[in-house]
């Protein structure tokens, strides 16, 4: 789960790490009244959406008093925001965050994430801060500073130490960088999540005065830990989510819509992700990411499917199950219940392998469906792609 902002930075303060005062606008004058109660020299307007660079697709501006505040938050509102993590149909912002600009001097990054290869916690901060860090990594990796955290004893304050320096925090700022650092540590613990992000860390002066500010903020949350967060849960934004991802959650399925044309049901995230890459080999484009699990009913692969079905753009389907804790005639049942529900107008190749295979291919073929079977993975790509082909033709 992700939030906005505003909301990261609520958090974030909450443990102690320094961020500028704002407050989020839902209306112009709102925005307006907002800025007239900061009552600062200069002011910014962000865009609040689930996706980075804001700055870039206009969502990001500054402001030098409460009547620009109101008229960029009335061009920012309602704007079909476009940026590198959007997609080109980018996504509407519903509000805007009023924050107090600040004077920087120098722009950092720094990240908590977990690692799954050391199974710890790890703090990964950068002089490049501001900018793509991904493009930091694959450049020049050696900019990259890390800190791998014990979970027995946790965040210690020498290694907070230790990364300030590294990132050349100047000698009378360590102190003040290192408390941040430990005060989004135990955010990122205490919160349950699986990224705290600030980019940029800044170093900003006021009236002589330097301090170490989170100007921006992104946490992600784990999902599965929700449970006993009810008060971050209470701040999901209907209107980030894609309408057919939270449908999905209801029944326990993993979905992600994607872009193309060729809807995907597939049982496990690895063979999920084989099977897109795959499409994408014989040149096709996946509508989406579907893991059904390992242990789905007749009623939850009905589900998946009609999930598949409701995307508009899908063209054709591809079934590839590998049938373990998974039984291939409980994913032909309910192929078929789907089916017999929703008026199938697209080709859907079937590929099954594993547990009862030949049971689930025998109920398909007594079905009296009309589907396209494939033998293995790499076939049943190539047939998808080509039948979509033919019905966008």
């Amino acid at each position: 789960m992700n939030v906005h902002e505003y909301q990261a930075k609520e958090i974030l303060k909450a443990h102690g790490v320094n961020v500028p005062r704002g407050e989020v606008a839902l209306t112009p004058d709102e925005a307006e009244a907002i800025a007239s109660k900061l009552d600062c020299p200069m002011y910014v307007v962000k865009a609040q959406i689930h996706a980075g660079g804001r700055g870039k697709g206009g969502g990001v501006k500054l402001a030098k008093n409460s009547e620009e505040v109101r008229k960029h938050a009335e061009a920012i509102l309602g704007m079909q925001l476009v940026t590198h993590q959007t997609g080109p149909n980018g996504k509407r912002v519903h509000k805007v965050l009023i924050a107090e600009a600040s004077e920087i001097e120098k722009e950092l990054y720094l990240s908590i994430v977990v690692d799954r290869e050391s199974s710890r916690i790890v703090m990964m901060g950068s002089e490049e801060g501001g900018v793509d860090i991904e493009e930091v990594a694959a450049s020049q990796p050696e900019k990259i500073l890390k800190e791998t955290i014990d979970p027995a004893i946790g965040l210690q304050p020498f290694q907070a130490r230790k990364m300030a320096y590294g990132l050349n925090i100047p000698g009378d700022l360590v102190n003040s960088a290192a408390k941040l650092m430990l005060g989004l540590y135990d955010a990122f613990v205490n919160s349950d999540c699986s990224l705290a992000e600030i980019n940029p860390l800044a170093i900003t002066r006021t009236d002589e005065k330097q301090e170490v500010v989170a100007l921006d903020a992104k946490l992600n949350f784990d999902d599965n830990a929700l449970g006993r967060h009810k008060d971050i849960e209470a701040m999901r934004d209907r209107h980030e989510e894609e309408e057919r991802e939270l449908e999905a959650k209801k029944f326990g399925l993993s979905y992600i819509s994607l872009d193309g044309n060729i809807g995907c049901m597939v049982n496990g995230a690895g063979l999920a992700m084989a099977t897109m890459d795959l499409i994408k080999l014989h040149g096709g484009e996946p509508a989406n990411f579907l893991d059904v699990g390992g242990s789905a009913t007749t009623e939850t692969v009905s589900h998946a499917f009609r999930l598949i079905l409701a995307d508009e753009q899908v063209k054709a389907v591809l079934v590839n199950i590998f049938g373990g804790i998974m039984k291939c005639d409980v994913i032909a049942e309910g192929i078929i219940e789907a089916v017999k529900q929703i008026d199938l107008k697209v080709p859907l190749v079937v590929r099954l392998e594993g547990t009862n295979v030949e049971l689930g291919k025998q109920i398909l073929a007594d079905s009296g469906l009309n589907l396209i079977a494939a033998d293995g993975l790499a076939e049943a790509a190539q047939k998808v792609v080509e039948a979509a082909r033919e019905v966008s033709e």
